[in-house]
């Protein structure tokens, strides 16, 4: 364990008991200046023998001061003690957990922080924790308001089983507001940039001086799209608006099943076909949305009322038809939508029937890339039911049963925003070596727009800089009347709502403005540029060269020699 000595307590649920307290408790220093402190992506979801050292050492925990708490459910958590905790400030917490002994084998451990302005039990991180092992638990916290006393107490979420557990190598990491950033800004430079080096010489060789170089960027390689509607057919403002801004588009509802064959044999693609249609002329890519939603409230009626092999056969029909229709159209496809939630189709079919619809989407396109989609991932850590460690358990288990599992999708409908909690679930998720997607991003419909607005920023932000996410796409297909499923980007004549705005803005940022100049002493003209496809322009004197350059992600510079024929 590498020194560090674990804190054994007691979590019982739901009953009150008397019990010695066999270990220290954790008090929090208030947070001194931390010029320079650079966030720690490090995650686990492997359970291991022994914990691994805290990180940032520990950060601002101390050992002090014994106690404990009693919990919302009427239990008693030791816990950990904070002291002045700021306002906007970005807490990254962390500990290993473990199953010292009790009535099961595994639970799911939330921890949550109380807080002295009365602000309830906020959830800021979950581990699935078991006996044999230790569990990495990674989360995070940012407040409204300051709060002199906190507390970071555990909850066992199933209240019926009494364990008893030990956590060590705890660390609680503040970030100012401008430390967060710098690390966004860090991780966009390492991950969404790369260094270019033009080399400009004549036809001997000669490294030239003082020739002229115009660099443009003509498409970006980070995909960054929006759900799109039936609206968009027919409608040029509506395709204009969307094709200057967006390289990647999702069908809100014309290909999912219920849209395709409302009655059984009775196939109609149109709209999709025409959709289809629309974004392969601008060259946009598509992701498929989906093949099944195992919610029975978005499954065809006629299919809900099928069992056996007869729904064996209408969901290979389905897979067949879609897929064979489509091959090679879609990047993606989400294949068992939803299946944290929802386990329509495995109730009917077996628990393999995923397994199933995997391997068939694979062999139907093997050029697709194929995810799991859900909802209440990455938005925070009250939903049991897809919590990091129970998306990653389902998906070694898909991994296990044969699937094709190749994509990590999550929705990201957000309320009010948790930077630091929602880099963490990132972190975790990472661990798995698989794309992640932020595949519906939103703000809820509950905030007006200028609070949209500003969540979709921090959301956007920290989703283009973590370097584990491999795509965005928005969920903001218009429909008449300024509708959208909970936030728009425009209003019905496409002038742009705040939203829309903060959209502009950062696809400006996120790409390389028209940059130039003049090759150095040594013939080199250098700059820093984002990911994507580049025209280089070339002139010294009367001759001039013009040519194209592909930036791809790498760690070395990107050198690109030019020659001019003097």
């Amino acid at each position: 364990m590498r020194g560090c000595l674990p804190m054994r307590f007691s979590l019982l649920f739901p009953m009150i008991l008397q019990w010695a307290f066999t270990g220290s408790n954790l008090a929090v220093a208030p947070a001194p200046d931390y010029e320079g402190a650079r966030y720690d992506y490090s995650a686990y979801t492997e359970c291991k023998q022994q914990p691994e050292a805290p990180l940032y050492n520990g950060g601002v925990i101390k050992n002090e001061i014994p106690g404990f708490h009693e919990a919302e459910s009427g239990s008693w958590s030791p816990s950990f003690v904070l002291v002045n905790l700021t306002a906007v400030t970005r807490y990254s917490f962390s500990c290993w957990v473990k199953i010292r002994r009790g009535a099961t084998d595994s639970a799911l451990l939330k921890a949550r922080l109380s807080t002295s302005d009365g602000g309830g039990m906020k959830c800021i991180g979950t581990s699935i924790i078991k006996r044999d092992c230790w569990s990495f638990l990674k989360g995070g916290f940012v407040l409204d308001s300051p709060s002199e006393s906190s507390i970071i107490f555990f909850q066992n979420t199933d209240g019926s089983k009494i364990i008893d557990i030990s956590v060590a190598s705890a660390a609680l990491q503040p970030f100012s507001v401008e430390q967060w950033e710098m690390q966004q800004n860090n991780s966009i430079r390492t991950k969404r940039k790369r260094a270019v080096a033009i080399h400009v010489s004549d036809s001997e060789g000669n490294r030239i001086a003082g020739a002229s170089v115009s660099v443009q960027q003509i498409s970006r390689d980070f995909p960054f799209g929006s759900a799109i509607a039936k609206t968009i057919l027919g409608n040029p403002k509506y395709q204009q608006w969307f094709v200057e801004r967006f390289n990647a588009a999702v069908f809100e509802n014309e290909l999912k099943w219920y849209a395709t064959e409302q009655q059984r044999g009775h196939l109609n693609y149109t709209l999709a076909d025409e959709m289809l249609g629309f974004v392969r002329a601008h060259q946009i890519l598509a992701r498929g949305h989906n093949i099944f939603w195992e919610d029975p409230k978005y499954t065809p009626a006629w299919v809900r009322n099928l069992t056996g092999n007869d729904l064996r056969s209408a969901v290979s029909s389905r897979i067949e038809s879609l897929l064979s229709r489509y091959k090679g159209d879609f990047v993606h496809w989400d294949v068992s939508n939803e299946m944290l939630h929802f386990d329509f189709y495995e109730r009917r079919l077996g628990p393999n029937a995923s397994d199933e619809f995997f391997a068939a989407a694979q062999k139907a396109d093997p050029l697709a890339t194929l995810f799991m989609n859900d909802f209440n991932v990455v938005e925070g850590c009250e939903d049991a039911r897809s919590e990091t460690d129970s998306y990653v358990a389902r998906m070694r288990e898909l991994v296990r049963g044969g699937a094709a599992l190749e994509g990590i999708g999550l929705e990201g409908h957000f309320g009010k925003p948790d930077v630091a909690l929602m880099r963490a679930v990132l972190d975790k998720l990472g661990t798995m070596g698989l794309p992640i997607w932020l595949t519906e991003v939103d703000i809820a419909g509950s905030f007006d727009r200028q609070m949209q607005a500003k969540y979709l920023e921090e959301v956007l932000r920290e989703g283009f800089s973590h370097p584990w996410v491999d795509g965005i796409m928005l969920w903001t297909a218009l429909h008449p009347n300024t509708t959208c499923y909970q936030m728009c980007l425009t209003d019905d004549d496409f002038q742009n709502l705040p939203a829309g705005d903060i959209v502009d803005r950062l696809l400006e940022e996120w790409q390389t403005r028209a940059a130039g100049g003049e090759t150095d002493d040594h013939g080199t003209y250098s700059f820093d540029g984002f990911l994507g496809e580049y025209e280089i322009g070339v002139s010294f004197g009367n001759n001039s060269v013009e040519t194209s350059m592909s930036l791809c992600r790498g760690d070395e510079t990107k050198h690109l020699n030019i020659q001019l024929l003097l």
